[in-house]
């Protein structure tokens, strides 16, 4: 063996010291010899030894996991304090193996475990294990949330949206967690349906203009108009929030998974029978369903309606508005002047279910026979007399009198 000068020795024993005894404020590994008092004491190495709180081997959201005999990391403080123990810590060394942990999953977009532990203004703090993070209140759920109680001390997936480890601050996201995991399970749904499916789905939201169905994980719209072949004036007329309807899936929209839905699609178009059960100028009953400035429109039945145009109300009101002629829910003799199958509609007439009452007066009151009226009105040019059956007749100035002038005599009727 060959001999070792002393200048040797002392550079290998120095070294030995170098590798042995653990440099103040780095992390050190240690090994756990003894756990008592809620505390774990460490031996560092070099005839050092401190002490842990168990606490500081908790992960976020899960109790304290160390045994007798266990490896870990430690941050060492100092080498030795008042009662000659080494002072380190479990939880800074957790904090810098964070950091690293944390700056690489933020690199390659990955999530990070944590626990919502406290709150503070704007928002909640975040354990990641060793880091401490801000939650923002808005970045908690796609909703905002009343009570974040039920949340607290769950171990539960965050996204890293911004981090700077010179000033020890990260910004996490629950939210984009809960969007990513929606717009999966959405496209999961979605690639499972197809258009003119029959699908079971809960009315979760009624609207002005229709329905949001929740399809299992996915909402599609159903609207006022694809609810029933009849007119619907709200959706609240036949749905109820949390009532389970069956539903056609209509049309999909790949890119902005748009999904809209029918149920009248489901049903047999009464369009498909109109001409045969309706033909030209038969007469039905039907009921004033809505009315307008230029008609009143009748429901023959469920699914099929039918304007009357305003010209074909009265024989005898002319410029009159139809409210003055029928009324909504009115039950009214129709007659089938026109049917359209291509845009399904039907024009009604009112009148031609009466006769003509110019005809019947007619009949009844042949030339040079006498009648009675009222005096309706009087203008310049003669008199205005009511008859029978709403017919207007008029007395021209030049036949009042025999004798004299009109002009003179017009004046005498009231």
């Amino acid at each position: 063996m060959a001999s070792v000068t002393m200048e040797e020795f002392e550079a290998l024993l120095q070294e030995s010291f170098d590798v042995d005894t653990p440099e103040e404020g780095t992390v050190v590994k240690g090994k756990v010899i003894a756990i008592e008092a809620g505390q774990a004491i460490i031996d560092v190495g070099y005839k050092m030894e401190g002490r842990v709180d168990l606490k500081e081997f908790a992960d976020p959201g899960e109790a304290p996991e160390i045994s007798v005999g266990d490896s870990v990391e430690v941050f060492l403080r100092a080498a030795e304090n008042a009662k000659g123990e080494a002072v380190i810590s479990r939880e800074m060394a957790r904090r810098e193996e964070a950091w690293d942990r944390l700056e690489k999953a933020y690199a390659d977009e990955l999530r990070v475990d944590g626990a919502i532990f406290g709150r503070v203004k704007g928002g909640f703090t975040v354990d990641l294990g060793g880091a401490v993070a801000f939650l923002p209140g808005s970045q908690v759920d796609v909703r905002p949330v009343r009570d974040a109680g039920p949340l607290m001390g769950l171990k539960q997936p965050f996204q890293v949206l911004k981090m700077d480890r010179r000033r020890g601050n990260i910004v996490v996201s629950r939210r984009a967690i809960l969007e990513e995991s929606r717009a999966e399970q959405r496209a999961e749904v979605i690639g499972k349906l197809a258009e003119g499916d029959s699908v079971d789905g809960v009315v979760k939201n009624i609207t002005e203009y229709g329905a949001f169905v929740d399809l299992g994980g996915v909402d599609g719209l159903l609207h006022v108009t694809d609810m029933a072949w009849r007119r619907v004036n709200h959706p609240s007329e036949i749905l109820t929030i949390g009532e389970t309807v069956k539903v056609q899936v209509v049309k999909i929209n790949k890119e902005t998974h748009r999904i809209s839905l029918g149920m009248k699609q489901l049903m047999d178009d009464p369009w498909d029978i109109v001409g045969a059960k309706y033909p030209l100028e038969s007469q039905h009953k039907g009921r004033v369903t809505n009315i307008t400035d230029y008609g009143a429109f009748v429901e023959l039945e469920a699914g099929v309606e039918g304007l009357v145009h305003v010209s074909e109300m009265s024989w005898t009101k002319k410029n009159v508005h139809p409210g003055k002629i029928v009324s909504t829910s009115q039950e009214v003799d129709v007659m089938v002047l026109e049917i359209d199958g291509v845009k399904r509609r039907v024009s009604l007439g009112l009148k031609q279910t009466q006769r003509n009452p110019w005809e019947v007066f007619a009949e009844q009151n042949p030339v040079g026979n006498e009648v009675e009226g009222e005096v309706k009105n009087i203008t310049e040019f003669g008199l205005f007399i009511g008859l029978e059956g709403d017919i207007d007749g008029m007395v021209h100035l030049s036949d009042l009198t025999w004798e004299g002038r009109g002009e003179d005599v017009i004046g005498d009727y009231p």
